[in-house]
């Protein structure tokens, strides 16, 4: 099967992807960094990124806590639930953000306060 190149102009990577793999198996599969990496599997979200040019074809289901239907109509999926339909453009859609207390920190929403010690010694 022939690959397909995949361009994201945001970091200036290039790489090549089978349409039966992934876009974020493709890069993952050469050592590119472009996209960023979760779970793998579809749950986390942190690879959610804009179909700028071209086209993919779904691989798997798409988590509605990460995608929504209108997102999806907008061009937006996850990379590792999408695979190239032809040449593709893609935009990263957000940026990892280090896990908290109570789960994953979202956009928007302030950093818990430093925790204070109130023992003295």
């Amino acid at each position: 099967m022939d690959k397909l190149p995949i361009h994201l102009p945001q970091t200036g990577e290039s790489y090549f992807c089978s349409p039966d793999e992934s876009l974020l198996q493709g890069m993952l599969r050469l050592g590119r960094k472009g996209i960023p990496v979760g779970c793998t599997g579809g749950g986390c979200g942190v690879c959610k990124v804009r179909v700028v040019r071209g086209a993919v074809r779904p691989l798997g289901p798409i988590s509605r806590a990460h995608v929504s239907p209108e997102e999806e109509r907008d061009g937006y999926t996850l990379a590792c639930r999408a695979g190239p339909a032809c040449a593709v453009e893609l935009e990263v859609a957000g940026r990892f953000e280090k896990p908290f207390r109570n789960g994953y920190r979202t956009q928007g929403r302030p950093s818990p306060p430093p925790p204070t010690n109130t023992t003295e010694t």
